[in-house]
């Protein structure tokens, strides 16, 4: 009777060792296959091959969650996408009267006018400087989305580069009271980017440091590929400092701006497989890009 008995035991603790292990094959199987499914753009579902009422009734769970997870994602890209094309259509169609408004303005400027008018048509003139400037930003900012624009990655010298841009912004800075203090390493350092967009990304910076800086700006590239652009910013706070690269994200401060330069910026930079940061601390903002070797 007791051998009887052990025998019982022994088969069910058997059948309940197999259950448990084909319930943890089939918890593998789902992990993998829930993680493959996250990862790719693929239409495909968990498919499980256990018998088990409950795991197939939990596959069944995280199924209809994919569905609704890519429903979702269906129209969030159809979304960005659309905003995408309404960019490029209104910077297209602002430039055009842009450029007749400047042609009747220079015209104007050349007429007898008293000096109100003079004063008036300065103003009119400077805001649709401004507007332009809007335009062409929201212009470039389409362009770096474009899904048909490739980059081309070639050994490009970080170190002349920021020596270039840098005298390219001097007159620009020094006209905002800002000495920029350039920091280089003795040894060159060459990593493989694409000049244009690195030199869009670096122009982008230094403007962003005219807008924040509140009279220096220190700039350093260290011989690991990280440039950092440091200034006094005592007009920002951590939780704008954590928005600087959100898209249209823009201060009343720069109010002249669409807020796009640092959403450029970091664009452009992921592209060529770096990463951009932004950090703030005792009314200091550091914005730090990253090219590794």
């Amino acid at each position: 009777m007791a051998y009887f008995l052990c025998a019982i035991l022994a088969a069910a603790v058997l059948a309940l060792g197999i259950k448990v292990l084909s319930m943890r094959r089939a918890a593998r199987q789902i992990v993998r296959e829930l993680s493959e499914k996250l990862s790719e753009d693929t239409n495909t579902l968990i498919s499980l091959s256990a018998s088990d009422r409950e795991m197939r009734r939990l596959a069944a769970e995280l199924n209809r969650q994919l569905r609704v997870l890519r429903a979702q994602r269906l129209r969030y890209r159809q979304g960005d996408r659309e905003l995408k094309d309404a960019i490029t259509n209104v910077s297209h169609d602002l430039r055009t009267p842009l450029t007749a408004i400047c042609g009747y303005l220079e015209m104007l400027e050349r007429e007898e006018k008293s000096p109100a008018a003079g004063q008036y048509l300065e103003r009119i003139a400077e805001r649709t400087e401004a507007m332009k400037a809007l335009t062409e930003e929201l212009f470039r900012y389409s362009v770096v989305l474009s899904t048909g624009s490739e980059l081309t990655m070639e050994p490009v010298d970080l170190n002349a580069a920021l020596e270039q841009t840098a005298a390219d912004f001097y007159a620009a800075l020094t006209g905002r009271g800002i000495e920029p203090v350039i920091e280089l390493p003795q040894a060159r350092v060459v990593r493989s980017l694409d000049r244009a967009a690195l030199s869009r990304v670096l122009s982008n910076l230094f403007s962003n440091a005219i807008k924040y800086s509140d009279g220096d700006l220190v700039v350093t590239l260290s011989e690991t590929g990280q440039i950092a652009f440091s200034n006094a910013a005592a007009g920002l706070d951590p939780v704008q400092v954590g928005r600087l690269f959100d898209r249209f994200f823009s201060l009343e401060a720069a109010r002249s701006s669409t807020g796009l330069g640092l959403a450029i910026a970091r664009t452009l930079t992921e592209r060529m497989g770096g990463s951009i940061a932004a950090g703030y601390q005792a009314g200091c903002l550091t914005v730090t890009v990253d090219f590794p070797s």
